[in-house]
């Protein structure tokens, strides 16, 4: 019974890796889930939260306060007699309570800039929230090509395997006849070890890039982790020139947005620290009471005491800034600096914002290029390949020249996967820029 237990017990816990995998997970699946279990997003996800509660404690600053207190007292020894100012024993007990309530009337304004800087604080996280799981969302793009990229060159591996194989066949046979040597066939045997090494090799590349892909988006273990493998032929159409990419990624892309909100905040920022300047007007009321005993015993009973102990004040309170050692002036300059920091960073997010989109429309460009110029090499060398195996196959054609030609066309085809899958994840850099998700 306590095996059965234990067995439904771990059969619950990883249900939810089982059910995943046993589909075939989409480019779309595998942002979604990184981006519900990556730490990171967690942590500033959590920030924004906190951000939420300071915005809520801003809000309510401008209302009055309410406090009450009670106290219990004794005292005993000797003290001075009210009726005839002489010494004597006396032991005295009081019991006081309290309300009291604050309200700030004038703060030099303040407690507005604050709740103004709490809001665009707020907008700034939301935005730093966005943009991490933004970048999430490309680092689990590019990770997803290149397991496809990797699962491609395995094919290409696994199919030169294949092929030499079957020219080993050829070779053996011909040995047989009299007609190849046995250099020949030990060559050819030697070519197969090699090419399935190189498959190992490929196969291995592929399960760590899968690694990485399933660590991405935290998942226990890569074991029964697949992907869909989409169609992945590209569709060249002319692509966005850089500068007006940038002009929309200026209006949608979080890093700018965030930057934007905090030099906003900035001037709030500096608003907040001159309020130091300006005098601080409060209103505060309140009442207390209390009941007293001597040596035990007390004038009047305990309400009565309440009753008659009853104190009411209201007051108005002034304080005027003369003097403060100069640290209104330096919070001043130093609310100044930071705001010249923001407008800094603000600069240099636009910039790192344009070489990145130059960087990836130059990258698609030359991808482009480089994949419609290794498809007619590609072509080139399948043609070269297959005259080769008649030349081989009529005798005209050594091993040697064989080989050759295969090198030379798997050369062509990987050149043309990796030209192929680079365009595809520019392209779709490109599109992320233009406000577009990843899909």
């Amino acid at each position: 019974m306590k095996k059965k237990i234990i067995t439904i017990v771990i059969a619950i816990g990883l249900s939810p890796i089982a059910i995943h995998a046993q589909e075939a997970w989409s480019l779309r699946q595998c942002i979604d889930y990184a981006i519900e279990h990556n730490v990171s997003v967690l942590q500033t996800q959590n920030t924004v939260e906190q951000q939420k509660v300071d915005v809520n404690t801003a809000k309510w600053a401008r209302l009055p306060n309410l406090n009450g207190s009670a106290s219990q007292n004794y005292s005993w020894g000797r003290s001075a007699s009210p009726a005839d100012n002489s010494y004597i024993n006396t032991n005295s007990g009081s019991s006081n309570f309290g309300l009291s309530t604050n309200v700030p009337l004038f703060t030099g304004m303040q407690l507005p800039n604050q709740y103004a800087l709490s809001q665009l604080n707020l907008k700034a996280n939301m935005e730093d929230l966005k943009k991490a799981k933004e970048d999430l969302s490309v680092n689990v793009a590019s990770s997803y090509l290149q397991v496809l990229f990797n699962k491609e060159l395995l094919k290409v591996a696994q199919e030169q395997v294949t092929l030499s194989k079957e020219q080993y066949a050829r070779i053996a046979k011909l040995a047989e006849l009299g007609k190849s040597s046995v250099a020949e066939v030990a060559e050819a045997k030697a070519r197969i070890a090699q090419d399935e090494l190189s498959c190992v090799q490929a196969d291995n590349n592929y399960r760590l890039s899968l690694l990485d892909l399933s660590q991405l988006l935290e998942l226990p273990t890569p074991e029964g982790f697949t992907l869909d493998f989409p169609d992945t032929n590209p569709t060249f159409v002319p692509i966005t020139p850089p500068d007006d990419i940038y002009l929309q990624a200026m209006a949608s892309k979080s890093g700018i947005l965030a930057a934007q909100y905090r030099l906003e905040g900035s001037e709030r920022s500096i608003r907040i620290a001159q309020s130091g300047y300006y005098p601080q007007l409060s209103f505060g009321a309140g009442l207390s009471t209390g009941f007293y005993t001597v040596n035990g015993k007390a004038g009047e009973n305990f309400s009565k005491q309440l009753d008659n102990n009853l104190n009411k004040y209201i007051s108005f309170s002034l304080s005027i800034p003369l003097f403060d050692r100069f640290v209104t002036r330096n919070r001043v300059r130093t609310a100044r600096l930071q705001q010249l920091n923001y407008s800094l960073q603000l600069d240099n997010a636009k910039k790192g914002l344009y070489k990145e989109i130059q960087q990836a429309w130059y990258s698609a460009v030359a991808a482009e290029s480089k994949y419609n110029s290794s498809t007619v090499a590609v072509e080139a060398n399948q043609e070269s390949f297959h005259l080769m195996s008649q030349k081989l196959e009529n005798g005209k054609a050594t091993s040697v020249e064989y080989n050759e030609a295969k090198l030379n066309l798997m050369k062509a085809v990987s050149d043309r996967i990796q030209a192929k899958y680079d365009y595809i994840f520019r392209t779709k850099i490109l599109d992320f820029y233009k406000g577009k998700p990843i899909q």
